[in-house]
């Protein structure tokens, strides 16, 4: 299969496959988990060479319908049919056989290998010589117009590299369909640009792509078909054509919601600035911080707005405690007047400084544990002096709290955090994280991977810390987001601080400073 000539971008409706060419069938596709369906008698088709976008709010069971096509689960009841004949995937061995492969949202990759060994994990030769592997290995990023470095340990790697490498292996496989679960969540607006130029290639090469997105403008442009689901059953499959923002949202959340995630519009007015918080002062930390300075005051949200790579989360995690900033000549860190310098994370929870994670499933929660295990050790980690003592009970009360302020669902504290939907996921790291009183708290991609409905949920939590007198900092590569949320915007660049707007600044000027 030949993936690397070019087509023109034109509009993806304009060579919708014919009907009646399904190449991928699923009929009446019901899942249970302990007696309770995520997916109810769902019908669902797949033309050969159609990218097919697959839309619903965070539990509406999109990513349970593709792990049945992935082998990663099995359907309780109904029937898949591939090509003519009547399939069972019980295994992702199986479905990469059957030639299926998918691309999850959470990367699967192995941290300690490097990007050329975790390329060809599971396609090694009996004798491999390691030059001509990376040798190959770069040569097919190239072609994907992927910067990613094949020496490279994958443990360094930022989330946008390691989500190439996750699209780039099921390119490889040279599979019939690929399943791309939130490809762009973490890529810059020029590596989107070379995904969806693959994306178009691969269907004229007659690869079928399975597309699930938050971001609707995407499914929009990109897809043949669009379907809905809500709540684990499907609401309607239509031509992409037929849609606009509007209807896909009613469709999704069955009723209509605020302008504040339909657009870029920016806060009517900045809220009134209380006393500074946090001042950075000439921060530096190898070459990704470069002598940034800014301060951070309360009762307002600071956005910080810059492409991949430019020192965002690198900033925030010094401040944090994560990472540590140059011994000599690295600046300093004032927390309401007084120089701080933390070797462990655990002093900066203790000083009212939390940096909520833009990698939930990595670093924000304990995939073993139940929702209420979770919140109950936050409640532990806010101790600011003796220990206290914990009874399990308090798991229980600590989740019906949290579960009703930010509207978690699950059907019980002892669900595991990893059984629950990415904005279930995400709101229980925003409990953990409030959980332990924060003066700062710093939102790293807070909406990432979620739905439209949840994103509502979390902008007016954000919006309410700040009302209540909490200072607050939003890092989000979405510019919309920063501009919605914002009070003042810094841009960053080069590791530092190059920029800074009020309220109301134009996605043009922002974007213009973060470029240039």
């Amino acid at each position: 299969m030949n993936i690397q000539a070019p087509t023109p971008a034109t509009p993806a409706a304009a060579t919708t496959p014919a009907p009646g060419s399904e190449f991928l069938i699923m009929r009446g596709v019901t899942k249970e988990f302990h007696g309770v369906p995520a997916l109810k008698s769902v019908d669902f088709t797949l033309r050969k060479g159609e990218v097919h976008a697959l839309l619903g709010e965070n539990g509406a069971g999109k990513s349970t319908l593709t792990k049945l096509l992935a082998g990663a689960m099995q359907p309780t009841s109904g029937e898949i049919e591939i090509d003519g004949r009547l399939v069972e995937i019980p295994s992702p061995v199986a479905a990469r056989d059957l030639g299926v492969a998918m691309v999850f949202q959470e990367t699967s990759l192995v941290p300690s290998m490097t990007v050329a060994q975790n390329l060809f994990l599971g396609d090694e030769k009996g004798f491999n010589r390691l030059r001509p592997l990376y040798v190959e290995a770069q040569v097919f990023f190239s072609s994907l117009n992927f910067d990613v470095d094949p020496w490279a340990q994958v443990a360094t790697l930022g989330a946008a590299k390691k989500q190439m490498i996750e699209i780039a292996r099921a390119v490889r496989q040279n599979a019939r369909v690929i399943i791309f679960d939130e490809p762009t969540a973490t890529l810059t607006p020029e590596e989107k640009q070379h995904f969806f130029a693959l994306v178009r290639r691969l269907r004229g090469a007659g690869v079928s792509i399975i597309f699930i997105s938050h971001a609707l403008e995407e499914a929009l442009d990109v897809a043949d078909r669009i379907t809905i689901l809500r709540d684990g059953e499907l609401v309607v499959t239509d031509d992409a054509a037929s849609f606009d923002r509007d209807r896909i949202v009613a469709a999704m959340v069955g009723r209509q919601l605020s302008e504040e995630i339909h657009g870029a519009h920016g806060r009517a007015q900045a809220r009134k600035r209380g006393p500074v918080v946090l001042s950075v002062e000439n921060l530096s930390m190898g070459k990704a911080v470069r002598n940034t300075s800014f301060t951070v005051a309360r009762g307002q949200i600071t956005g910080i707005f810059g492409l991949i790579g430019s020192g965002r989360t690198e900033t925030a995690k010094v401040i944090a405690g994560i990472l540590k900033r140059d011994f000599f000549y690295g600046g300093e860190i004032l927390l309401e007047g007084r120089p701080i310098r933390y070797r462990v994370p655990r002093q900066a929870v203790r000083d009212g400084i939390i940096y909520v994670t833009e990698d939930r499933k990595l670093e924000g929660f304990f995939d073993t544990m139940s929702i209420g295990e979770n919140l109950l050790i936050a409640h532990l980690a806010a101790a600011r002096h003796a220990v206290p003592i914990l009874r399990m009970g308090e798991a229980r009360q600590l989740y019906e709290v949290w579960q009703k302020q930010l509207s978690i669902r699950a059907l019980n504290d002892e669900v595991k955090v990893i059984e629950l939907s990415g904005g279930n996921q995400q709101k229980v790291v925003i409990a953990k994280a409030l959980l332990q009183r924060p003066k700062l708290i710093i939102f790293d991609e807070p909406t990432r991977g979620v739905d439209v409905g949840a994103i509502a949920e979390i902008h007016q939590l954000i919006n309410r810390l700040a009302d209540d007198g909490m200072a607050v900092v939003v890092i989000s590569s979405y510019l919309p987001e920063i501009i919605n949320l914002s009070d003042r915007i810094l841009v960053t660049q080069a590791g530092r601080v190059a920029a800074e707007f009020d309220a109301g600044a134009s996605e043009k000027e922002i974007m213009f400073a973060a470029v240039h």
